[in-house]
């Protein structure tokens, strides 16, 4: 048995999605997985490094790891209404937000993508962990924070309102649903590996689907916020039709981050061999 190493993030959607394969309550093809559970930023930096042979990454960070990785078709996290949130303590003008300190979970984080867009001449930012995003708000560490993963369940809780919801700023403006995430696997690989990877992926997806209360255990070992309704609602939101396979949409709709990114000179030039061969 083959194994490959494998890095996600706790997140209820990583979980939920990977559990079948991990746990071999599927077809895994012979191949065996080590896992290894990191922050989104931290994973983009081990790509960027070439750590793992398959790993989950923010759509931005790609753009900097594509030499050496390639995106696969299943597991991504993509859809509608869930974009990365502007909040804060109290509400802020336009005007304000470009001068005022910012928390960003990430410098490679579709976040910061996104934030860029919007707020092109905001510069005043600051990458922070983005589990630590709402309380650095509440002890006023910073003015305003970008919010990420179940943190949009539970800010509302803790007295922090939203500014600007920007996945919803992206649909509205780009017509496509937003990309946050996508899974990548080493080009080093030969193609019937990643091939066989993508299959599985999909596999155990359409398994955690089937089966929606197999994973409960795993999810909730690693979710930060163990409150099972905000990790059903997690998982609910961020796995999708787009999860199981991108298809035409969204295949379309991450060459527009691309596209759109680097004309505004967020990224560098790009290439069009993004996705493994069919």
């Amino acid at each position: 048995m083959q194994t490959l190493t494998l890095a996600i993030s706790p997140c209820p959607n990583d979980t939920f999605i990977f559990d079948a394969m991990l746990h071999h309550k599927i077809d895994t093809e012979g191949f065996d997985f080590k896992l290894i559970f990191a922050d989104v930023e931290q994973l983009n930096q081990a790509a960027f490094a070439q750590q793992y042979d398959i790993t989950k990454l923010s759509y931005h960070a790609f753009a900097y790891a594509i030499e050496n990785y390639v995106l696969l078709r299943s597991g991504s996290a993509l859809g509608n209404n869930c974009g990365p949130i502007l909040i804060a303590k109290n509400h802020l003008t336009d005007e304000q937000i470009q001068s005022c300190s910012i928390a960003i979970p990430g410098k490679y984080t579709t976040a910061n993508l996104l934030f860029s867009l919007r707020y092109p001449t905001a510069n005043n930012k600051h990458f922070v962990l983005f589990s630590d995003i709402e309380n650095k708000l509440l002890q006023e560490e910073y003015n305003a924070g970008v919010i990420i993963h179940e943190n949009r369940f539970t800010y509302e809780g803790h007295g922090l309102k939203k500014i600007i919801d920007l996945g919803e700023y992206w649909e509205s403006t780009y017509h496509a649903p937003i990309p946050l995430g996508g899974i990548a696997v080493k080009r080093s690989l030969e193609i019937e590996v990643q091939l066989a990877i993508e299959r599985i992926i999909k596999r155990s997806i359409e398994f955690a689907f089937a089966n929606p209360t197999s994973s409960k255990t795993f999810v909730s070992q690693h979710a930060q916020e163990i409150n099972e309704e905000v990790c059903k609602k997690h998982i609910d939101l961020y796995v999708n039709k787009y999860s199981v396979a991108l298809g035409f949409e969204g295949e379309l709709a991450v060459n527009t981050l691309y596209k759109i990114a680097h004309e505004n000179k967020i990224i560098p030039t790009f290439y069009d061999s993004i996705f493994i061969e069919k």
